[in-house]
């Protein structure tokens, strides 16, 4: 993936990981649009970046990614890269959990359905592009999960296959397809304690890492910062069951 001369769609991309990403895109001469459902933080996004544009769409909504993939390829007909970052995550007590499922749904149609809808919209854009992306942020979740959080490292290891499979489809056409797997970072997805949690990697640090690789490896189809890697190769180092338990133990704790 090219780094500069761009069009970029960023959903969540007011707060955490998308707005870092926003913003270090957006300083290296790309033409950003940030996406989310609260336009008070895309609001607070544009305003401390001049130029930068920004949507509302609801991620959970059919129809709203529908109506909103209207209105991008209306208004961005150049757009050509689109980083499909939104996501919640939530604890699930799966041995007091009602049979209701509220969050465990919520989390499937966010951070699964909503992508896959929203790349399926988007598609037939981006392959009249002469050159096109979509990046698919999964998690080091997705290769060893936090049992706190079940669903959540569910949807990111179907994301992490949904790549897999997206990028083969898409081999013979002019549309790259990356996976951007982040580790435990600084942000507030689960709450502002994980801003400040000293396991956690600063957002600052992770935005850096990440814009390095894809700008000294641009064919790379995985984008894995170095703190990620222990959980992404841990099954292939052949220690996974001791290192899920330590893992575990240690996040609960």
């Amino acid at each position: 993936m090219r780094t500069s001369g761009n069009t970029i769609l960023i959903t969540g991309g007011g707060t955490g990981i998308g707005r870092g990403l926003a913003e270090a895109f957006h300083a290296l001469g790309n033409k950003v649009i940030i996406a989310g459902r609260r336009q008070s933080v895309l609001d607070e996004t544009t305003a401390a970046n001049p130029g930068m544009a920004a949507l509302t769409f609801d991620v959970e909504d059919r129809e709203s990614i529908r109506a909103f993939a209207t209105t991008v390829t209306g208004r961005y007909p150049d757009l050509n890269v689109l980083i499909n970052n939104a996501g919640i995550m939530r604890v699930e007590n799966l041995l007091t959990q009602s049979d209701v499922l509220a969050d465990a749904e919520a989390t499937v149609v966010t951070n699964l359905l909503g992508p896959i809808r929203l790349t399926a919209a988007l598609l037939p854009l981006l392959r009249a592009q002469p050159q096109a992306t979509v990046m698919m942020v999964s998690s080091g979740l997705a290769f060893l999960p936090l049992a706190l959080t079940p669903t959540y490292c569910a949807t990111k290891a179907a994301i992490h296959s949904y790549a897999q499979s997206l990028r083969y489809q898409l081999k013979h056409t002019p549309v790259q397809v990356l996976e951007l797997a982040p580790p435990y970072v600084q942000t507030e997805l689960m709450g502002p304690g994980q801003a400040r949690d000293p396991r956690a990697m600063p957002l600052k640090d992770f935005i850096a890492e990440t814009i390095a690789i894809l700008t000294t490896t641009p064919d790379a189809t995985e984008i894995c910062v170095e703190a990620v890697k222990p959980l992404r190769h841990a099954e292939a180092g052949g220690h996974y069951d001791s290192f899920f338990t330590t893992f575990n133990d240690t996040m609960h704790s």
